[in-house]
């Protein structure tokens, strides 16, 4: 049996391992092929593969890489052990999908994430232009999601960028070096840099969400709240959480609403280890449903967070 050597377990396709590894894409957009996460359970597919590029991004953690960085993870196991597997694994011949134009491997500008940090000029996210929400399509998008544009507006811009030399508008949420959040219903991703985002609003609490559409849902549900509410951390990232560790901890209370998946349960259960007097479980609240949002859409009028929390949530 031949040893495998990285340079030939990188050019192996990830399409075609994940296929034979038992897993398909949700949905392909253009050259991305989106999955349900490969190293949890979800429902919304997060995980990311560029195609072309032969490389995978994980929304859900903010890691990606190649197929060595993959097979690592998802087996458990050191690049040599995976090299060993990788000597036994034969592509298919039988899948539908077609075939990757493969990167050049000598060229130093090879990205290193499916959608995220490329160095390539056409395949990095490039901003060119943001102004308020007024694209009739995304004011559609936003109604749709249950968050009024009213409030949508006030943290949120509407934003131009390119990608492989196309132009694409969708809704940013802005993080606190500059980079923004990007969704529209057809598009999820970032711009670099990658980051949290946070709103002082100089009280003794702080609300952790796990992404923007939370946090809009939270805004929405407490729009007649007469009194101020609480800081508010999005992560933007579960990959975020721990670093975000010292900020959380200048706090009394901390508030989790993250999502309600594998991820986002064993982080609030980290957190409960932590410290179970300052860090508490508010997702409860939407205990039958992924998320804030999607408990907004399901809602009953009847209720407010505001009133299951406390005052100034």
């Amino acid at each position: 049996m031949e040893k495998m050597m990285c340079g030939d377990a990188k050019q192996l396709d990830l399409v075609d391992y994940l296929a034979s590894l038992g897993h398909q894409p949700a949905k392909v957009r253009n050259q991305d092929y989106w999955y349900l996460s490969p190293f949890r359970e979800e429902k919304t597919p997060s995980f990311k593969v560029n195609r072309p590029l032969n490389v995978w991004y994980d929304h859900g953690t903010g890691k990606g890489g190649d197929l060595i960085d993959f097979g690592t993870q998802y087996h458990r196991c050191t690049v040599r052990e995976l090299l060993d597997r990788l000597s036994e694994y034969r592509p298919s011949n039988t899948l539908s999908f077609q075939p990757p134009s493969r990167p050049d491997l000598s060229s130093p500008a090879r990205p290193s994430f499916a959608g995220e940090k490329k160095e390539s000029p056409d395949s990095k996210i490039v901003i060119v232009a943001t102004r308020p929400l007024t694209d009739q399509t995304l004011v559609a998008y936003l109604e749709k999601r249950c968050i009024p544009l009213n409030i949508a507006d006030r943290f949120c811009r509407e934003v131009d960028f390119l990608l492989y030399g196309k132009k694409h508008t969708v809704i940013g949420f802005p993080n606190k070096s500059g980079g923004y959040e990007l969704r529209n219903e057809h598009f999820k991703g970032s711009s670099a840099p990658k980051d949290i985002t946070f709103l002082d609003n100089r009280t003794e609490g702080i609300v952790v969400f796990e992404g923007f559409f939370s946090f809009l849902s939270f805004q929405t549900i407490n729009k007649n709240l007469q009194a101020p509410l609480t800081n508010c951390l999005v992560l933007n990232s579960l990959s975020f959480f721990e670093k975000s560790r010292p900020l959380m901890a200048k706090y009394h209370k901390i508030h989790l609403l993250l999502d309600r998946d594998t991820a986002g349960r064993n982080y609030t259960t980290q957190a409960l280890r932590w410290n179970p007097d300052k860090y508490i479980d508010r997702s409860e609240f939407y205990e039958r449903r992924k998320d804030l949002n999607e408990w907004l859409l399901h809602r009953d009028h009847s209720l407010r967070i505001g009133e299951r929390i406390g005052r100034r949530l």
